[in-house]
């Protein structure tokens, strides 16, 4: 399928028109112009595509499992083949500079490779029993058909972080792309999917906005488990519909994730790190360093440095190779910023550098003087603003850090490893990492929050417990005797 072509629905195999009457515009946030209109699906899309891929599981979950390694060994290979499609897509549709589409890729290919090992993990257990004569014998299967919402900041790999593992797990999946990302947070994957020959609905994908099919994609009776990336808002109210439902979530929601640098760091790597953990894709990354706590004792060579540093970061057009600073996804993310930084100035905050907006694209900031009780450090920020908070101890640096309700990721600077951490055990989220910066994705490791960050682990085998469910089956040998 050509690139320029897509502006269709994918279920069951074939490429068709949306029912609904309203458009998904896809919207270049560097140029502001349209790339395309999509003609929305509506509910019955989502029936018929959701019938699919319940239709398809059933052949789907006994397919041989090197049947369905060597499946994925040929999406790997479209995909390295058509790397600079995929480049151009991440860097038209969501405003990746080069640096993190080229980031993004790999993390993709490395979420894949890991999910063609899965056919073969798929191992259950048996298990001795304390009545005469039996065996209990745990058997792992795949869940069915699991609803995939995907994202628009890193939308090729953390939609192919759901929808590789859900399928080598024997599942099929229907996904809800992103509005501000519907080709790669969806259509391309379908696209990558069907040329590496997978059968007629394993994958099938729906575009349409929330407002109009939002709720039903996850009520829906064939979704077994719903897998949304995004704000903690938008998941909350999706985990409270499939409570009410009784249907599993995998949530990875939002993030406000601090850098503690101690006394004893060493302040040129810290500088290096923060500058990376901040601003990789703007700052629109749920990973991304929003607050930097530092000791008074190195306060003032860290922001000298760093202001350094970021004052060297390019800003503008993301398909410029040496741009390090892209535009934000829409312009009402550009305002919702600026307020913050307004009304976190009017309270004390110094801007250090940074702050000027053109256009879509806003210049690295950097923030002095924050207190947590700042909007600017009080709310996820997704875009490039940095805050730096002084603290007079070690105790009170990890006291800022668990200040927020959110517990995705984090860092901690420092010479001593040990110490590193002892103070990372200390915070309160679900990943963290010594002397380096918060975003880092393995696609073995356990990824996923704590708090108001979300729920459930993806990665390796945590990744592979989340999309699959066990049967306990006994099996006596022999008569059983009963008390009646």
């Amino acid at each position: 399928m050509s690139p320029q072509t897509f502006t269709k629905q994918y279920i069951n195999g074939q490429w068709k028109n949306g029912s609904s009457e309203k458009y998904v515009d896809n919207v270049n946030p560097y140029t502001q112009q349209t790339i395309a209109s999509i003609p929305s699906a509506n509910e019955n899309d989502l029936n018929e595509a959701y019938k699919a891929a319940v239709n398809a599981q059933e052949s789907w979950m006994t397919t041989l499992p090197a049947k369905k390694q060597a499946s994925f060994d040929q999406l790997l290979k479209v995909v390295h083949e058509r790397k600079d499609e995929i480049i151009d897509w991440l860097v038209k549709e969501a405003g990746s500079t080069l640096v993190k589409a080229e980031v993004e890729f790999q993390a993709a290919v490395g979420i894949i490779r890991e999910s063609a090992s899965f056919p073969t993990r798929m191992s259950g257990q048996i298990l001795p029993s304390n009545t005469p004569g039996k065996e209990n014998r745990v058997y792992r299967s795949p869940k069915g058909v699991i609803g995939v919402i995907g994202p628009w900041n890193f939308p090729f790999h953390l939609a192919m972080r759901s929808i590789a593992p859900a399928v080598a797990t024997g599942n099929t999946v229907v996904v809800k792309p992103a509005s501000d990302a519907p080709v790669t947070s969806g259509l391309l994957i379908a696209d990558l999917f069907e040329e590496a020959g997978f059968p007629e609905g394993v994958i099938n994908v729906v575009v349409g906005r929330g407002s109009e099919i939002g709720d039903a994609f996850v009520k829906h009776p064939a979704a077994k488990l719903i897998s949304f990336t995004g704000s903690t808002e938008v998941g909350s109210h999706i985990g409270e519909l499939a409570g009410k439902y009784i249907k599993e979530t995998a949530l990875e929601l939002g993030g406000n994730n601090a850098m503690i640098v101690l006394e004893d760091a060493d302040i040129d790597q810290a500088v290096e790190a923060a500058a990376f953990g901040k601003f990789l894709h703007q700052g629109q990354i749920c990973m991304s360093l929003n607050r930097i706590i530092v000791d008074e004792h190195v306060h003032d060579s860290f922001i000298e440095k760093f202001k350094e540093k970021v004052e060297s970061l390019k800003a503008g057009d993301p398909a410029e190779k040496d741009t390090v600073i892209g535009p934000l996804i829409n312009k009402d993310a550009i305002e919702r910023i600026q307020e913050d930084v307004k009304e976190s100035v009017g309270r004390g905050a110094e801007i250090l550098t940074g702050g000027e907006t053109d256009g879509s694209v806003m210049q690295p900031t950097v923030l002095t003087g924050v207190t947590s009780d700042m909007p600017i450090a009080k709310n996820e920020v997704f875009g490039p603003v940095a805050s730096v908070i002084k603290v007079s101890s070690e105790q009170e640096a990890i006291k800022a850090a668990n200040s927020s309700p959110y517990g995705l990721s984090g860092s901690v600077f420092t010479r001593d490893v040990h110490r590193g951490v002892e103070v990372a055990k200390r915070v309160e989220t679900g990943m963290i990492h010594v002397n380096d910066q918060s975003v880092n994705d393995e696609p073995h490791v356990a990824f996923g929050g704590e708090k108001e960050s979300g729920l459930g682990r993806f990665g390796g085998e945590w990744a592979l417990d989340k999309f699959t469910t066990v049967k306990w089956i006994g099996v006596m040998n022999g008569y059983r005797e009963f008390p009646f």
